[in-house]
């Protein structure tokens, strides 16, 4: 009897983190380059009530009596798939078509990784730097800051597809800036060859791990697709909310069930106890 009390005790709290990974993606619906994400689960443990038997005729059964012991989360995995892209009026806004991510180095010196290009500029002794909501550098193809040229207007910013900046010359076309080595300066972007296994680090950066694999950088890297980048767009969030609406009714039923499982078995315990008590009595 106690063991169905704590098998539906553990699908209630394996359905509580799916109503809680469910609510956290409805609540980015508006978050720019977030990526929804989907519990997963497997069973607990079997314990084996019988492992062979005999019919009547003495012939073993081919099959075991196992019952389970609950669920548990196996693992959050997050869905990389592309988002809409939204138009913005902010020039400093990029947006990603493909696999890659922004790279960004932290307050701390740390190298992370964004798909949201949301970006700003902040003065610089040199220039205009290009950053994040946070302050955090947006790094180039070589690992340097991108800081745009302090004697050229920072809105008239020109993003190419193949992620290169410019600015318009004499003749209005956009002419390529190079840093001090006299190389284009270009976003620096990195693939990962499982993007699921990156380490969330919050205000929509991740950071590399043991499961995501290293940066792959896609400059100069024939063996990658090549991601574009538009200018005056974000990534909008790939949640899709009539998914997520559904996916909360049958995490909300699953749960109900394994509460009715729970009251199912206590009543039935209660109800062999008071036919003890009667049995005793008499």
């Amino acid at each position: 009897m106690m063991r169905s009390l704590w098998t539906a005790a553990s699908g209630m709290r394996a359905q509580q983190v799916n109503v809680d990974t469910i609510a956290n993606n409805v609540a980015n619906i508006n978050t720019i380059g977030y990526k929804s994400q989907q519990a997963s689960f497997k069973s607990l443990l079997y314990q084996n009530l019988q492992s062979t038997s005999t019919n009547n005729a003495g012939e073993n059964k081919p099959v075991a009596a196992e019952v389970g012991l609950g669920s548990r989360v196996a693992a959050i995995t997050s869905t990389f798939t592309q988002g809409n892209l939204t138009h913005v009026e902010n020039p400093f806004s990029v947006a990603l078509e493909g696999d890659g991510f922004f790279q960004i180095r932290t307050q701390s010196g740390e190298l992370q990784y964004t798909r949201d290009g949301s970006f700003e500029i902040s003065p610089v002794a040199n220039g205009n730097m290009l950053c994040t909501s946070d302050g955090n550098p947006v790094l180039d193809a070589y690992g340097n800051a991108i800081v745009l040229p302090s004697n050229r207007v920072a809105t008239d910013l020109v993003v190419n597809q193949d992620g290169t900046l410019a600015f318009p010359d004499g003749t209005g076309n956009p002419a390529v800036i190079t840093d001090a080595n006299g190389r284009p300066v270009k976003f620096g972007i990195y693939q990962f060859n499982n993007p699921a296994g990156l380490s969330k680090e919050g205000s929509n950066n991740y950071s590399v791990t043991a499961a995501s694999g290293a940066a792959v950088a896609e400059n100069g890297n024939a063996a990658v697709k090549q991601t574009k980048t538009h200018q005056y767009y974000t990534e909008a969030s790939n949640v899709d909310v009539a998914n997520e609406m559904v996916n909360l009714i049958v995490a909300q039923r699953a749960y109900e069930m394994n509460s009715k499982a729970i009251q199912a078995s206590d009543e039935t315990f209660l109800t062999k106890q008071r036919k003890t008590l009667a049995t005793v009595h008499f």
